[in-house]
């Protein structure tokens, strides 16, 4: 199965053609292409072009697409999403939407009750727990303070693919692990899901923000009449 594996949640994203065999678990990375950060827009689609075409595949050949569908920057995603949309829409073929959060719970080859965490700014983290066994089980997603954070983490086993996040953990006195989130990792969580049947389609796609934004935050209420 030929798979496009997308990530545009962060400052920096990837783009990657991922091959996967008769079982889930074997999966063959044939290129991942970083995106850089502010030029999504711009970069996609012809970045998508040129790399099936490097290849020598067409879009037709895609059977289906797998996109982190957050948390994150809400620009990054909404551009990834509506992309992604197009295409599925076009060939009609499934998407299967992960958390990034997720993700990192998987990646550390941790098993158990597992708490995975991103910096979200502003003082607080994206903290995700899951129970991880063959793949992860969601038990919740939120957006928390860092300070509460911290003393939710101690009880619990953390990874994280943020460097400054990890160091504070550190600083505290707790051991997280570090995971990457690249496009094998990211493509075998969407492989268990697929598998599972839980693929959508284009006009079910929604984007996994956790946090308002800000246009919502500050909005005023609409008076009651």
């Amino acid at each position: 199965m030929l798979l496009l594996v997308l990530d545009t949640s962060g400052k920096h994203g990837i783009v990657a053609l991922v091959r996967s065999g008769p079982e889930p678990r074997k999966i063959g990375v044939i290129e991942s292409v970083p995106l850089a950060g502010g030029t999504f827009s711009a970069q996609l689609v012809p970045q998508i072009a040129a790399l099936l075409a490097k290849h020598g595949f067409s879009k037709t050949d895609l059977e289906a697409f797998v996109i982190v569908s957050g948390p994150g920057s809400f620009t990054g995603l909404r551009v990834g999403l509506a992309a992604i949309k197009a295409l599925a829409e076009i060939l009609g073929k499934p998407i299967v939407p992960v958390s990034l959060l997720e993700v990192i719970a998987f990646a550390s080859r941790t098993r158990g009750r597992v708490m995975a965490a991103l910096d979200a700014g502003r003082g607080e983290v994206y903290a995700g727990e899951y129970d991880v066994a063959d793949s992860a089980l969601v038990v919740r997603e939120q957006l928390i303070p860092t300070s509460e954070f911290i003393s939710t983490a101690r009880n619990l086993s953390v990874t994280t693919s943020d460097e400054g996040l990890a160091k504070s953990l550190h600083s505290a006195g707790i051991a997280a692990i570090q995971a990457f989130a690249g496009a094998e990792e990211i493509a075998r969580v969407g492989l268990q899901k697929l598998a599972a049947g839980s693929s959508v389609k284009p006009e079910q796609l929604e984007a996994n923000y956790i946090r308002r934004s800000d246009s919502e935050i500050l909005a005023k209420p609409v008076p009651s009449s």
